[in-house]
């Protein structure tokens, strides 16, 4: 590619893999009704009595007032409840309800079989040094 730095190059690849990939698993997801942050906040919510909305903001990588919305609609849809803390009662939990509880396991299943394709495609190898990779760029600041 003439005047394209491998930077570039190597971002244009990230990004349209990144968006490929998630094109996928979100139209997956959407069958079963839920969006891909919706699922980002319930796979958080997976094996804890309850999260505190700050860190489900950043494990599920949205933004407070985003988040805010979408356990809005997960509680209005009955998959989740909030709770106040019985150690802090300012602090809000965010629990899964038992439908949300089998939501999310049928959403897992979902998510397990694309990771299954790039494991397929990768090799389970090529998979683990794709992401130790990916984690060690995630940690490059400016």
């Amino acid at each position: 590619m003439p005047g394209i730095t491998a930077a570039q190059s190597a971002l244009a690849l990230i990004t349209a893999v990144e968006r490929q990939l998630t094109a996928a698993v979100a139209a997956d997801l959407q069958r079963e009704g839920v969006t891909l942050e919706q699922w980002r906040v319930l796979s958080c919510l997976s094996g804890r009595e309850g999260r505190a909305m700050n860190e489900i903001a950043s494990d599920a990588l949205l933004l407070p007032p985003t988040l805010t919305k979408v356990v809005d609609r997960l509680v209005a849809a009955n998959l989740v409840h909030r709770r106040s803390d019985p150690l802090d009662r300012r602090r809000v939990l965010i629990l899964l309800t038992p439908r949300g509880r089998s939501l999310r396991q049928r959403l897992d299943r979902i998510v397990q079989q694309h990771h299954q394709s790039w494991s397929d495609v990768l090799g389970e190898s090529g998979l683990g040094q794709l992401t130790d990779l990916l984690d060690r760029l995630r940690h490059v600041t400016g």
